[in-house]
């Protein structure tokens, strides 16, 4: 049975009425968007990146695949629209992120599409447009009963424009019992209606000769359709070659259908706005144009007139758009535009971002999940498929990087660590600042920090290559050193400029440097038979040096202190020759070396200890390395001897030894039986040693 629909919800009056309540919006998609994302000030966080305060917000952080860093593009992007919301020049502007592809720029815009999708899909956030009807009482449209806006214009868009002194419309609107100061708030986002709704609406008026308490007979307010699919309140127009892509894909054209129909020639209804993709976004959506400098030239000056004047033309004839434009480019596109200068005014319309990869290596292991995926992994034969705890982390400080730019004042691996907020020896975090606005001032973009490097299509491809290896399959296992060799293939397969291959290619190696210190902790803590042995062996350390010069430190050289982890009272004895070995092995040698270097670590354990409890100095890869090399040697006679135990098993002890550290890494560690036995095996190797 079909369901009868109350007459009095789609008035033009209950609208106004709903309105008046506080029960339905109006408002441009800016304010929308501000709403959305300023709405709730308890989800606004501030965080440091690269030494500057910016702000968070956590709206954008939600769901299972949400958008990751970005702070500095999203917070540029939050600024864009407030000030559009507040009648500022980006009201008349596009927002264009601008880098290297495989860097997150679509990602972005779908995300923020599917956000706002989610917003407007809340009852109390709908939007609403309306149709003409009973137009065959009119005369002149033949079959053609019905008539929807064509660009979702808002009701009140009409309630403004029923007649047409201003005056008038007030009026009538004080006589539906809207306030003064809301009728003042409604005509600052006022328009003028398009061609065709403007022509129908005039016809309208003289069938009923002015009388207004008619309008309902013609006029019927209904919910606009939130579809992904179809592009209506968010759409998408990516860049097509020169031959099949046309003007009508954007803005519609004459309708053949139509015309037939109507009697009027002159009558705007006859061009079908919906063919393009603007029209379906112009009642506050969002027009994403994905690699807008790819379009051919007229497409491009259809894009400045609609980004300039926020209209559709067509034969002289204009519908009013409230839309934000959102569009992306890569470098190379970008370059190539900007040398032809006739496109500048272009250029002047768009709020320029320069959006880089991702360089916090921290952050790029939860963009490394998304592309491992998430489901269970299982082999060609449908076993299941282990990943190698290891594995996210080799493969993400691979990646970060190759994005590091080489400078002077700090190395890849220091620039790392700074721009993740660790530690990286004596360097601070002001060095990083001053590289990343020395490198920012470069004109050419691609050398400005975090612009080159290799994106997260490089690393699907990686993860791709590993997947299709015999051992992968075989093994059951991805195995962590293995990707390294997939990721030597992407670089030379897929970047063609030999000076980025060969760079690449060297930060490579020193990621496998970084993973054999990651493989010896493990390897300690497995022989430890403890998943933190090394983590606790640092701590001790560092609370051994903090105590050492303790007050009320006795002859027995036990300090007590309160766990700032725990919350607890904890007594450490205090051993200085381990404190020694561990500052030998740093090549600390005299006295005021080791006072310099137990300062900095207690100004470091002070200042982390306030933004965050937890910390363990397991980022500070130096002491990380020196203690587990001391352990390594007060425990087991070296690394050597343990390599020489785990190689040769032909006596029982060794071989006790072996399955004993097996059991660990499989029961306690994360392991399989294939990425234990490979790591255990890749440690008793020289590979990656220097």
């Amino acid at each position: 049975m079909k369901k009868q629909i109350n007459p009095s919800k789609t008035t033009l009056l209950h609208h106004i009425q709903a309105f008046s309540a506080g029960e339905r919006k109006f408002e441009n998609i800016y304010e929308s968007l501000v709403r959305m994302i300023l709405g709730d000030t308890k989800q606004i966080k501030k965080t440091f990146v690269n030494g500057k305060s910016l702000y968070d917000y956590e709206v954008l952080r939600q769901g299972k695949r949400h958008i990751i860093g970005m702070y500095e593009e999203i917070n540029s992007f939050v600024s864009f629209i407030k000030d559009a919301a507040e009648g500022g020049s980006s009201k008349e502007m596009a927002f264009v992120l601008i880098g290297e592809p495989g860097n997150g720029k679509t990602f972005f815009v779908d995300y923020l599409g599917a956000l706002y999708r989610d917003f407007i899909a809340l009852p109390e956030n709908s939007r609403y447009s309306f149709r003409f009807k009973n137009l065959d009482k009119l005369g002149g449209y033949g079959k053609i009963t019905t008539m929807e806006s064509q660009t979702y214009e808002d009701p009140m868009i009409l309630a403004m424009n029923i007649f047409d002194e201003t005056s008038l419309n007030i009026d009538l609107l004080e006589k539906w019992k809207l306030q003064s100061e809301q009728i003042e708030k409604i005509y600052k986002n006022y328009r003028p209606l398009g061609a065709d709704s403007y022509f129908i609406l005039n016809q309208i008026k003289e069938y009923i000769q002015d009388d207004i308490s008619q309008l309902d007979e013609f006029v019927e307010i209904y919910k606009v359709p939130i579809s992904e699919s179809r592009g209506t309140l968010t759409g998408k127009y990516a860049a097509k070659d020169k031959i099949t892509s046309s003007a009508v894909d954007l803005l519609g054209d004459e309708s053949i259908t139509r015309l037939l129909h109507i009697s009027d020639s002159s009558n705007p209804y006859r061009f079908d706005l919906r063919r393009g993709a603007l029209a379906r976004v112009a009642g506050g959506g969002i027009h994403f144009a994905d690699e807008i400098f790819k379009n051919k030239r007229d497409l491009v000056q259809i894009y400045l007139g609609v980004i300039q004047n926020r209209t559709i033309e067509m034969e002289g004839y204009k519908w009013p758009l409230d839309t934000l434009i959102v569009a992306t480019s890569n470098n190379a596109e970008f370059g190539r535009f900007l040398e032809e200068k006739e496109q500048a005014p272009i250029v002047d319309r768009c709020r320029l971002v320069y959006m880089s990869h991702n360089t916090n290596y921290l952050l790029q292991e939860k963009l490394t999940r998304y592309s491992i995926g998430s489901q269970q992994k299982t082999t060609l034969t449908g076993q299941k498929l282990h990943i190698d705890p290891n594995l996210n982390a080799a493969i993400s400080v691979s990646f970060i990087l190759s994005r590091m730019p080489h400078h002077e004042k700090l190395n890849p691996v220091e620039m790392m660590k700074l721009s993740a907020g660790e530690v990286a020896g004596e360097k601070s975090i002001q060095t990083l600042n001053e590289v990343i606005n020395e490198l920012n001032t470069d004109p050419d973009i691609t050398k400005r920090f975090g612009q080159k490097g290799l994106g997260h299509r490089n690393l699907g491809r990686a993860i791709q290559m590993l997947l299709e290896r015999s051992e992968t399959q075989e093994g059951q296992c991805m195995y962590a050193g293995d990707v390294f060799e997939a990721i030597e293939k992407v670089i030379i397969d897929y970047v063609q400029d030999p000076n980025d291959r060969n760079k690449y290619l060297e930060d490579l190696k020193l990621a496998r440097k970084l993973h054999r210190k990651n493989i010896m902790t493990a390897i300690f803590n497995a022989y430890m038979n403890e998943p933190d042995a090394i983590e606790k062996d640092v701590l001790n350390y560092v609370n051994m040096i903090i105590g050492i010069d303790a007050k009320n430190l006795g002859s027995d050289k036990i300090w007590t202190y309160k766990d700032p982890q725990a919350g607890k009272l904890i007594s450490i004895k205090i051993d200085e020759t381990f404190i020694n070995s561990v500052e030998e092995r740093m090549g600390l040698k005299t006295y005021e070396q080791k006072q310099s270097y137990r300062t900095t670590i207690a100004k470091i354990y002070g200042q982390k200890m306030i933004q965050d409890r937890n910390y363990t100095f397991m980022d500070n890869n130096d002491l990380v390395k020196a203690v587990t090399d001391v352990r390594l040697k007060s425990d087991i006679a070296g690394a050597g001897s343990l390599v020489g135990a785990l190689s040769n098993r032909t006596n029982e002890d060794n071989q006790r030894l072996y399955n004993r550290m097996i059991d660990t890494m499989i029961n306690k560690l994360h392991y399989c039986n294939t990425c234990a036995q490979k790591t255990i095996e890749y440690f008793c190797t020289q590979d990656d040693a220097n």
